[in-house]
C-alpha cells in the first residue's frame, strides 16, 4: 500500500510542481507578493485532470476572495492535463510582534495605532471607517478612543450609556454595528472638558485600554489624538501595538505633521504600515465634479520618501461628514457604496500588510512555570 502511495506521489509531482509554478504567478497585491513566495498556498493536489487547491490568507479579504478565486482557476485550467480546478480559500488572523518588553493584551490579537501627527485632517473618521471595514471583510474589531481630550467615536457610532462591569473591576465594551468599542466619552457627559494634566491621561489611557473586557479581537483600531506628546509616548512605551497607520492630507502643512508622527514610530520601533491620504480630491455633489482642493499627490511622494506603503487615498465627499455626525459611518450607510469600496481596500491593504510581518508566538507556546516539590 505505502509503495502504491509513493509512486502515485512521484506521478502527480510533475502536475503539483506546475500547478505551483502557475501559483507564483499571481500576486496578492495586499502583501505585494505572488501567493508561493507570501506562504499563502497551504496545499496543492492532483488526481488525473483535477487539481485541488487551499489557500489561507493571514488577513480578512471577504470581497476580494472571489475574485483571487477566478486568478487562481484561470491560471490552472491552462496547464496541459488540467480540466477541473477546486479552489478552498480560507482565513486565519494570528498575532504579530510588537515592541520588546511589551505583553499582548488579553483578548487583542493586533492592535493597529491610528495617528496624525496633526488635527483637522479626518483621522476619526477613517479610523472608524477601517474598523468597520476590517469587520465587514471578515474579522472581529474594536476601537479604542484614546483622545482623552475630545473623544469622538461615541458620537460616530451612534452609542451612549456607561459601559457595565460584571465585576467591578473591569469594564464590557460597548458594541455598534458588530464594533466592540470603548471610550473616555462613555464615562463622562458629551459637554463637559477634560481638564487633566498629562499623567491623569496617560492613567486613563491604560485604564481604558487594560481595564476592558476586549472579546477575542482580531484587530484593535487605536484612534490617537493629534500630536506626538504623552499619549502618544505611553503608547510606544507600555501598549503592545503590531503597527501604525498614518493619515494625512496632500496639504504640505499636514504632511509636515504627519512626517513628525513617523518619525515618532521608528524611533520607538513601532512599524509603520503606511500612509493613508485623506480628502484627496473634493467630489462636488452637484456635478460630481473631482477638485485637488488640497494639493495632489503629497501622500504617495511622503511614502516614496520615507520607504513606506501607499495604502490609499480617500475623497472629500460630504456624505462621508454627514454619516460620522448622525452616527452611522460610510461603511455601514453605504454598504454597496464606491467609497465604501475605497475604506475596505485600505482595510486588506493594512491588514494584508500587518500579516506579512513575523508572528507572535506567546499565544503558541506554554509558560514556563518552576515550582518546588
Amino acid at each position: 500500500m505505502d509503495t502504491v502511495s509513493v509512486e502515485d506521489k512521484r506521478e502527480t509531482q510533475p502536475a503539483v510542481d506546475a500547478v505551483r509554478q502557475a501559483l507564483s504567478k499571481i500576486d496578492d497585491p495586499h502583501l505585494k507578493r505572488d501567493l508561493i513566495a507570501a506562504g499563502e498556498v497551504d496545499e496543492v493536489n492532483v488526481d488525473g485532470d483535477a487539481a485541488k487547491i487551499r489557500i489561507v490568507l493571514g488577513y480578512p479579504a471577504a470581497s476580494w476572495t472571489g475574485l483571487l478565486e477566478s486568478l487562481i482557476r484561470d491560471q490552472v485550467v491552462a496547464i496541459e492535463g488540467i480540466r477541473a480546478v477546486e479552489v478552498v480559500i480560507e482565513t486565519k488572523i494570528v498575532g504579530h510582534e510588537v515592541q520588546k518588553g511589551v505583553s499582548p493584551i488579553e483578548g487583542v490579537r493586533n492592535m493597529i495605532a491610528v495617528a496624525s501627527g496633526k488635527g483637522g485632517v479626518g483621522k476619526s473618521t477613517v479610523s472608524v471607517n477601517l474598523a468597520l471595514a476590517l469587520a465587514a471583510e471578515g474579522s472581529r474589531v474594536g476601537i479604542l478612543d484614546a483622545d482623552i481630550y475630545g473623544p469622538s467615536q461615541p458620537r460616530m457610532l451612534g452609542i451612549s450609556g456607561q459601559p457595565k462591569s460584571s465585576d467591578g473591576k473591569s469594564l464590557e465594551p460597548l458594541v455598534s454595528y458588530h464594533l466592540q468599542a470603548m471610550s473616555i466619552g462613555f464615562l463622562i457627559d458629551e459637554e463637559t472638558p477634560m481638564i487633566w494634566r498629562g499623567p491623569m491621561v496617560t492613567q486613563a489611557l491604560e485604564q481604558l485600554l487594560n481595564d476592558t473586557r476586549w472579546d477575542d479581537l482580531d484587530y484593535l483600531v487605536i484612534d490617537l489624538p493629534p500630536g506626538t506628546g504623552d499619549t502618544q509616548l505611553t503608547l510606544a512605551q507600555k501598549v503592545p501595538v503590531s503597527g501604525a497607520l498614518i493619515v494625512t492630507t496632500p496639504q504640505d502643512i499636514a504632511l509636515l505633521d504627519a512626517k513628525k508622527a513617523f518619525k515618532m514610530f521608528e524611533k520607538v520601533e513601532i512599524p509603520v504600515l503606511g500612509i493613508v491620504e485623506n480628502m484627496s480630491t473634493h467630489i462636488c455633489t452637484n456635478c460630481g465634479h473631482e477638485e485637488h482642493i488640497f494639493g495632489e499627490g503629497g501622500g504617495s511622494r511622503m511614502a516614496t520618501e520615507y520607504g513606506i506603503d501607499f495604502l490609499g487615498e480617500i475623497p472629500l465627499a460630504r456624505s462621508i461628514r454627514e454619516g460620522t455626525d448622525s452616527g452611522k459611518p460610510t461603511v455601514v450607510a453605504e454598504p454597496d457604496g464606491q467609497l465604501t469600496e475605497i475604506y475596505r481596500a485600505i482595510a486588506r491593504n493594512v491588514s494584508g500588510r500587518l500579516a506579512a510581518r513575523k508572528r507572535d508566538y506567546t499565544d503558541v507556546f506554554p509558560s514556563i512555570v518552576i515550582q518546588n516539590s
